[in-house]
């Protein structure tokens, strides 16, 4: 029998041996799509990761109460109340993030992430722990996109959060905030993180698809891909 996680090993395994980007190779759409600056990639990390304890935390409350035939929807129906609820918040403190976030703030809903959470995780577990596996998730999911927008602002432009850092000295090199250097770098983070794990594989078999709540009616499953 497989023992329980403490509280803290809840919130530290999101951060690198569980963390959905890095390791599980998932939520790579926005992470390759908004991270052009370190801004953007925390004010994604931090949106998703409000969502992500919101969610977990109600549909903890809620498992009990959900029907096992409906809960993806329902749990689409919490995520949703959540995601507008940040966006509001977003459009009314913080509008120019919102503007440069665009449709990605909107899309949380069917982040991979957070269904796969809500299905895996807060679905089986008390309330508390939900909370806990919430933070560390997001934790590891805002470290990965700050780390991207971070390497592909300094490279691509020569700042950082606006500020000229490497002026002077390196030229910037514009292809880093297009599509491919976001590939290269988003390459290289992968390429760090299994050099710091040994390159050994989470023992969470809720890897890739097989962690998504979607992942039988999906067409990719099998073919082994999953965003």
């Amino acid at each position: 029998m497989e023992n329980k996680p403490s509280k803290l090993g809840i919130i530290t395994k999101g951060i690198i041996k569980e963390n959905p980007v890095l390791v599980l190779v998932l939520g790579t759409c926005p992470t390759l799509a908004v991270t052009t600056q370190a801004v953007n990639g925390l004010g994604m990390g931090l949106a998703s990761t409000a969502v992500l304890i919101c969610s977990n935390i109600f549909i903890s409350i809620l498992k009990k109460i959900i029907p096992d035939k409906v809960r993806i929807p329902c749990y689409i129906v919490v995520i949703a109340t959540f995601v507008t609820i940040v966006q509001f918040l977003l459009k009314a403190y913080l509008p120019a993030l919102d503007k440069s976030l665009g449709l990605f703030i909107p899309l949380i809903v069917v982040n991979c992430i957070i269904l796969g959470r809500a299905e895996m995780f807060a679905n089986k577990n008390s309330v508390i722990d939900s909370a806990l596996d919430g933070v560390g998730m997001g934790l590891g999911f805002t470290l990965a996109l700050f780390l991207m927008g971070a390497s592909r602002e300094l490279l691509g432009s020569g700042q950082l959060f606006g500020h000229d850092i490497t002026a002077g000295f390196i030229d910037p090199m514009a292809i880093f905030v297009l599509a491919p250097g976001g590939f290269f770098v988003f390459g290289c983070l992968i390429a760090i993180v299994n050099k710091l794990t040994n390159g050994k594989p989470s023992k969470n078999k809720a890897n890739g698809c097989a962690g998504c709540p979607s992942a039988a009616a999906c067409s990719q499953a099998s073919e082994g891909g999953c965003n």
